[in-house]
Parts: structure tokens; C-alpha cells; sequence
């Protein structure tokens, strides 16, 4: 290695003497390690976008990935790209190599939705850190010649210097307009709104309303000269001194246009635009128009559907309908996109005679009529604005009326749409206001049910009902194949499901969560009921993973129809089972157990008690031993055989692995999960409640177990005991596999650890010799100035302690998962 045994800071040194010498490399900008500036000269003008490299420095050998992430999450954390303008690389080092990626490559990253930059960058752990691993992992593996990019220094130092010296342009200082190109035209658009849209005379709500942006004011400025807009098909056009919009012939075959002043007499717009250089160069204008739906407003971009389909995804799908229509389909069949946007769906397409592309936005429209001015292969009366979701089809364009029109016509038509996943209320309530507001959606609401909350499939029930016949090429949630919401709309959308495959929802422009997406080819002139299909996966880099089967469960009952049989009336309360309102994995996350249901805001889920303890058990560890992920999200769990029902060990092991998964918690009442005696763990004084060991054991004894032989009563949702036993529970020995007892083994080892701190001080927390596993964790980790618990601890001998637990709880699920689908709980 070229830099050895010696301290980060002093590989930062070597690195700017060996390798960027002209520059500065001296400036600290916030907590990123690394900065590469031009020099500033002497009496020069200062430059705004003076930087060339951000980048990530380690001491020793570091995943580039990792680096890179990190330097993101720093980066993303600060919003230094808000003050100050990017340079053309991000990058890393450590002490045997250095990485560079373009910052255009990168910059999607930072404006993604519903994302958390608070977190800290060195915790490999979160959420945020392995979703921006997985964005940046994709980019290095995608398209980018990394070769390229990545130079180790003692094998590569003739290529490194040669990249600097090519690509680290120090260029004309004089000059004090900035160069606006694909890197930074967004992180300019973000001034433009603090600087000039105040200035422009414009109601914009109204203008919103009306499907006008402040974007296509932006594009207008970016793309002019002399003040003049030089790309006549934008919609919004810059007219020396005020906006033109809206062009039209109206009825009487005059053309009309609206108009839009300055409030200022243009002076915010002069000097801003005073500071860069308009237009861009030519080889990023197509670039920039085609990319409009970055500047959209993000709830316009789910309300209509401005996102990209990811080129990746747009190839594989021509192929799939290449595979089911025959090579020569542009040929044979005519294509509508319904939901075009910008149509990036219809790039690869030949045969522009056959191809139809409406958008609901007459911006987007004119971004496409530009990019046929520049190439595309489309033809200009062939794209039109249509909303499909309210407008009368006797406003298509003729030639298009006349395939809907025909039966035989229809048959050879292919609607190719990757419409909007926008829908009324989801998790959280994030819904979208508007989703159901439609002329579509009043029409056809009792056939779309509580599908008609999703707008995707307001576009699909309009297609099938009204150009029947046709095949429908699609993009959506696979939810509308299994979701128990889209049973209703199963039972009228009836057609064969030639093919499909699924990719992660992620891949996807500012798509958040982790869900199929799945590409659908339906043949509507087949009435077929949707029973399953075998689909084909692909990862995030189209990597073919495996199949998956995809089930329809409407003639099948669910599980929480199956825990509901085991309520009772019984006051023998032991806790409180959450969640059984959603019935698939994307639910798993609000299935717990408490200790009573007066802890939830919105309490839904069922009693456990002494009677329901296995079914309950048996609940929660078919709800969690296998993993959700982006894959199996919609998944049903089903209402099962009665395999299960004679198989004690499968019950041991779900009891075993329930009695160390859940949320009891001592201050919330009598804590009767104890899964061990008092003698086990060198308990300080006896426990409340020996309840669990006694039910293990299969004793017959009251459910207080607090040593008098009283039986409990529920009282103010707390257990109180009386003298007498009124019921008697148990009669099973438990007898524990090999996997479930480890897992005690791992418990016991930590219970003990716990029971021997005593009052040692120094922990938010007192001791409790009734705490649950719940509050030990609570103890050792404590909880952050924000009340929540740390996901660490300082204890090492703890911190090892409950890994152990923790891996021989992963063995113990993979154990129980066989019988998962053994029994029913899940088809796979």
C-alpha cells in the first residue's frame, strides 16, 4: 500500500501534495473530510461553484460503497449543496485507493421523500444507511464505467493524474457566471424559488390547480437568451420583460395566450440570472427538458404520475411483450400510452405510426412535442393532453378513436402505461387528497370497492371496461393481485394474466418503501379469474433472483379470522395481542404483544390469556420468524389446517420464541412473562409472578403464582391476588426442542447478568426484580434526551449477551418457518 502506518490526517496531506498540488485543498467545509477548490487569485472575482470534490477519507482498506454512503449521509444531513453549489465529483480514499462518481449521478439521492438525514453517518445499522448503500451500490454496479472512476494509488498513479489533470478544470476565472449543466440546474432551480418566484406576479395555487408549475417558469428563464426563451415548445416562454402561457387557437380559430408580469419591474430576476450563464450548453438541453419531472412538486408528481421509469426497467418490459406478442408486435399492434409524462416508457419503441402517448399535463406534452423537434421517435399529432381519468374518449384524436371504436381494432391494441401509485390513505395516514374525485372513480365505484382508493387502478378499470378486448402492458402495486382491499375489483376484472416479473418499488423515482412493483401483461379479451401467477424477480441491477408465486386468496379466510376464534371472555388476562387487523407482512411491523390494550391510541388486537396463551404464541411467531422484505410486503397470512393443532413441539417452539420477542413491561402491571424461576437466575427476592414457569411446567396452579396459592382477578387492568384458587391452569409439560432451548440457555445467561447488577447505580433505570425482557433491555441501553431507547449499549458483557439471544432467536425462527407453510399460514 502506498500510505502505511501512518494517521488519516496525514494521508489527506500526502493525497493533496501527490495528486492535486494546484489546487486547495485547505478548507474545511463542515464535517466533510475532504475538499479539492480552485485557488482563488489575486484580485480575481470569487467563483460560486469553486469546488471539484467532496469526498470521504479513511485510514485504512473501506468498501468504496460504505465510504461513499457515508459521505452522502454527511453531505445530506448538512444540505451543504443548499449554500453552496456542488463540484462535478463526489468521492473517497483511504490508504490504498481513491474513488470518484459523479455528483449527476448522485444528486437524486438528496431530494428523495420521507427520508431521515438526522441520522449519523458512522451507524452502519440504520435504515437510512443501508437504503442509500443500496442506491449507491446501484449506481456502481449499473452504468457507470467505473473502471473508470476507481484508481488504486500505486498501480494506477500514471491513470489517476491523467483523470485530474482531464477532468479537474481549474478553467477561466474571470468569469463570474456559473456554468448551469445537468449537475447543479436543480440545486439552481432551489435558489430560482427563493429568489425569483416571489417576484413573479402569479396566484400559484390557482396556477397549481390549473396544472401550471413553477418549473416550466424556471425552464423558461434556464433555456433563453437575451431574456428570451430559444425552445418555442415549452409551455411557459420568457418574453424579454414577462411569461407567456398557455398558447392556444381557441374556438374561433384566433390564438390566445395568458400572461405572467413581474411584481418588481424584473429586478430579483436580473440580478439573479446576473450570476449564471444562460443557456446551458446545448448537450445538456435535452437532458434538462426531459428531466422536468424533477422540478414537479411532489405531490403533483403522485397525483399524476411525473416519474421516470428507470431505462432498466422500460428495455425488460418491451422484451416481456416482445416474448408474449411475438418479435414483430410494433409492427402487428398499435400502443397508447395512457400516462406518458415525459415518455420515457415509449424510448425504444420503432414504429412511430403505431404509437399514441397522452398526458394529463399539457407541460409535459410540450416536452414531448421538444424532444420529437430533437429526435424522439414519436409523431407531434400522436402526443396530445388527455385526462383519462375524466375526460370522454370523443376527445382522443381521430385515428385513435377509430382503433377504440373497432372490436377487431381493439384487439390489436396495446395500452403500455406505467400509471400513478397515488392513493386516498395509506400507514400513517400519508394518503393523497383527491385520489377519489375522479369521473372514473364515481362511475365505476361499486366494481373497484376499496381498490378505488388507488388511482392505478381507476386507469385499469376504465381500460378494461371501456377498450375491452385490448392487452394492457402495466406497471403497479401487486397488491391488486392478492390484496384482501382489491377483492371486489378481482371479481369484475376478469382477464388472463399472460406474464409477469417484479423489481423493487425503490428502483423507481422517489417510490419510497420497500414493495413489488410488478410489470403485468393482461389479455382482456380472455375472461380468466386471476387464481396465481409464477412471475420472474429481478433485483435492483436486473439481476434475475427467482420465481415467485403470487396467489389470489379471496375463496380462502385470513388469519386474524383465525386468532379471533380463540377470544374469550375470560377475565385471566395476561396481555394484550396487537395488530391483528392486517393480514400480510407490511402489517407484521404493528403485531406485538403488550401487557394490557389502555397503552395504544388506537387499540386493535385481541386478550391473551391462560386459555389462548399457544394460539396467541403461535400467532405472533408465525407473524414474525420469517422476515418482511420488499418481496414477500403483500403476502397473506391465511387462516390454517389443523396440522398445527397436534403438534406440540411447533407450539413449544412458538411459545419459546414468543416469550422472548415481546413488549411486556413491569410499570404497565404484573409482569407474568417471567420465562424462568427465581432459583434460576439468582433472583434478589421473589418474583410477582411465577405464572410462565408454572404454566411450562404444566402445574396446576392459579394465574397470580405469587405464593399464596390466590387466584387473580382483573382489576383497573392490574393483577390483584385473593387467598383462594378459583381456576386451575395447565396440564402439558412443556418440553422444549434443541433450537427453543438454546434460546432459554441465552435468556437464562442474561436474566442472570441483570439479577446480579442489583443497585449499582449509575442507570436511569432502578433495579426491578420483576423486569421483563423488555425493561432489561430498557436498563442497559437507556434512552436518548428524545425518550427513545438507544439501539446500544455501553455494557460490553450485555451487548454480547443479547446477541447471543438474538442468534439463537434467528435459529429458532428458521426452525419454526417449514411448518409456516406446512400448516397453511402462508402458500408458497
Amino acid at each position: 500500500m502506498k500510505y502505511t502506518n501512518i494517521l488519516e490526517e496525514e494521508i489527506k496531506n500526502k493525497i493533496s501534495q501527490d495528486f492535486f498540488n494546484k489546487f486547495d485543498c485547505t478548507k474545511i467545509l463542515g464535517k466533510i473530510d475532504f475538499a479539492v477548490k480552485i485557488p482563488t487569485r489575486e484580485h480575481a472575482p470569487l467563483l460560486e461553484n469553486e469546488y471539484l470534490l467532496w469526498a470521504e477519507a479513511k485510514q485504512k482498506p473501506t468498501d468504496v460503497c460504505v465510504m461513499l454512503t457515508q459521505l452522502v449521509l454527511t453531505i445530506g444531513k448538512a444540505r451543504t449543496f443548499d449554500e453552496i453549489m456542488p463540484p462535478p465529483f463526489l468521492g473517497c480514499y483511504d490508504n490504498e485507493k481513491i474513488a470518484f462518481v459523479p455528483y449527476s449521478e448522485i444528486q437524486h439521492i438528496f431530494y428523495q421523500n420521507d427520508f431521515n438525514w438526522n441520522v449519523t453517518s458512522s451507524n452502519f445499522g440504520t435504515k437510512e444507511f443501508k437504503q442509500v448503500y443500496e442506491q449507491i451500490n446501484k449506481i456502481i454496479e449499473g452504468d457507470i464505467p467505473w473502471e473508470t472512476y476507481l484508481f488504486y494509488f500505486e498501480s494506477d498513479e500514471k491513470e489517476l493524474k491523467r483523470f485530474i489533470r482531464e477532468n479537474f478544470i481549474i478553467g477561466k476565472v474571470e468569469t463570474t457566471k456559473t456554468q448551469i449543466d445537468k449537475n447543479n440546474f436543480i440545486i439552481i432551480y432551489n435558489k430560482w424559488l427563493q429568489s425569483v418566484k416571489p417576484s413573479i406576479a402569479v396566484n400559484w395555487d390557482a396556477a397549481k390547480r390549473a396544472g401550471i408549475i413553477e418549473g416550466d417558469f424556471y425552464l423558461a428563464d434556464l433555456l433563453s437568451s437575451e431574456n428570451t426563451s430559444i425552445k418555442d415548445n415549452l409551455f411557459v416562454l420568457l418574453q424579454s420583460n414577462f411569461y407567456e402561457i398557455d398558447r392556444k387557437i381557441n374556438e374561433t380559430g384566433l390564438f390566445t395566450s395568458s400572461r405572467a408580469d413581474f411584481s418588481d419591474n424584473q429586478k430579483a430576476h436580473n440580478q439573479f440570472w446576473a450570476r449564471y450563464q444562460r443557456p446551458p450548453k446545448e448537450e445538456y438541453w435535452d437532458y434538462i427538458v426531459n428531466r422536468r419531472d424533477l422540478l414537479v412538486p411532489q405531490d403533483v408528481r403522485e397525483r399524476k404520475g411525473s416519474f421516470f421509469t428507470p431505462q432498466i426497467w422500460v428495455e425488460l418490459s418491451q422484451r416481456y411483450i416482445a416474448d408474449v406478442l411475438g418479435e414483430d408486435w410494433q409492427d402487428e399492434y398499435y400502443v397508447w400510452d395512457c400516462a406518458a409524462g415525459t415518455g420515457n416508457l415509449l424510448a425504444g419503441l420503432t414504429n412511430k405510426y403505431n404509437i399514441w402517448a397522452s398526458t394529463l399535463d399539457k407541460a409535459d406534452v410540450d416536452v414531448m412535442h421538444d424532444r420529437i423537434d430533437n429526435g424522439a421517435n414519436l409523431l407531434q399529432d400522436h402526443v396530445f393532453q388527455f385526462d383519462f381519468l375524466n375526460d370522454d374518449f370523443t376527445k382522443l384524436p381521430q385515428g385513435l378513436q377509430n382503433i377504440i371504436n373497432d372490436p377487431e381494432k381493439r384487439k390489436k391494441l396495446v395500452v403500455y402505461i406505467n400509471p400513478p401509485y397515488a392513493e386516498v390513505s395509506g400507514l400513517g395516514g400519508r394518503g393523497k387528497a383527491g385520489v377519489n374525485q375522479s369521473k372514473i372513480h364515481d362511475q365505476y365505484i361499486s366494481v373497484l370497492g376499496t381498490a378505488g382508493r388507488e388511482l392505478f387502478t381507476q386507469f385499469l378499470i376504465r381500460i378494461y371496461f371501456e377498450i375491452s378486448g385490448c392487452k394492457i402492458a402495466e406497471f403497479s402495486k401487486v397488491k391488486a393481485l392478492n390484496g384482501a382491499a382489491f377483492k371486489t375489483y378481482r371479481n369484475y376484472f376478469i382477464a388472463k394474466l399472460e406474464k409477469c416479473f417484479v423489481v423493487p418499488a425503490n428502483t423507481f423515482d422517489n417510490v419510497p418503501g420497500k414493495f413489488p412493483i410488478g410489470f403485468k401483461i393482461w389479455n382482456t379479451d380472455i375472461k380468466e379469474q386471476f387464481q396465481y401467477i409464477v412471475s420472474d424477480t429481478f433485483d435492483a441491477n436486473g439481476v434475475f433472483i427467482k420465481n415467485k408465486t403470487f396467489f389470489t386468496d379471496d375463496k380462502m379466510q385470513v388469519i386474524n379470522k383465525w386468532i379471533s376464534s380463540f377470544k374469550s371472555n375470560s377475565e385471566n388476562k395476561i396481555g394484550f395481542l396487537a395488530g391483528t387487523n392486517g393480514n400480510d407482512f407490511q402489517h407484521n411491523n404493528i403485531v406485538y404483544i403488550l401487557n394490557h390494550k389502555e397503552q395504544m391510541a388506537n387499540p386493535r388486537g385481541c386478550w391473551i390469556t391462560k386459555e389462548s396463551l399457544i394460539e396467541s404464541c403461535v400467532y405472533f411467531a408465525v407473524r414474525h420468524c420469517i422476515a418482511a422484505d420488499w418481496l414477500n410486503d403483500r403476502d397473506q397470512f391465511l387462516y390454517p389446517n389443523k396440522g398445527w393443532e397436534n403438534d406440540e413441539a411447533f407450539q413449544n417452539d412458538c411459545l419459546a420464541y414468543t416469550l422472548f420477542n415481546n413488549n411486556i413491561q413491569s410499570k404497565y402491571g404484573i409482569n407474568h412473562w417471567i420465562p424462568f424461576t427465581e432459583q434460576e437466575v439468582n433472583a434478589r427476592d421473589k418474583f410477582e409472578s411465577n405464572f410462565m414457569t408454572n404454566f411450562i411446567a404444566g402445574k396446576k396452579f392459579n394465574i397470580g403464582g405469587v405464593g399464596s396459592g390466590g387466584y387473580a382477578k382483573q382489576l383497573n387492568m392490574f393483577m390483584v391476588c385473593e387467598p383462594e384458587s378459583k381456576f386451575e391452569y395447565g396440564s402439558v409439560v412443556r418440553e422444549f426442542s434443541q433450537e427453543a432451548s438454546k434460546v432459554f440457555d441465552a435468556g437464562r445467561a442474561l436474566w442472570k447478568y441483570y439479577h446480579a447488577q442489583g443497585d449499582r447505580g449509575g442507570k436511569s433505570l432502578a433495579f426491578n426484580v420483576d423486569a421483563s425482557l423488555y425493561d432489561i433491555r430498557e436498563y442497559f441501553q437507556e434512552r436518548n434526551n428524545k425518550g427513545k431507547m438507544n439501539n446500544t449499549s455501553e455494557d460490553a458483557q450485555y451487548t454480547e449477551l443479547i446477541g447471543i439471544l438474538r442468534d439463537k432467536l434467528k435459529i429458532l425462527a428458521q426452525k419454526i418457518e417449514p411448518k409456516v407453510y406446512k400448516y397453511g399460514f402462508l402458500r408458497k
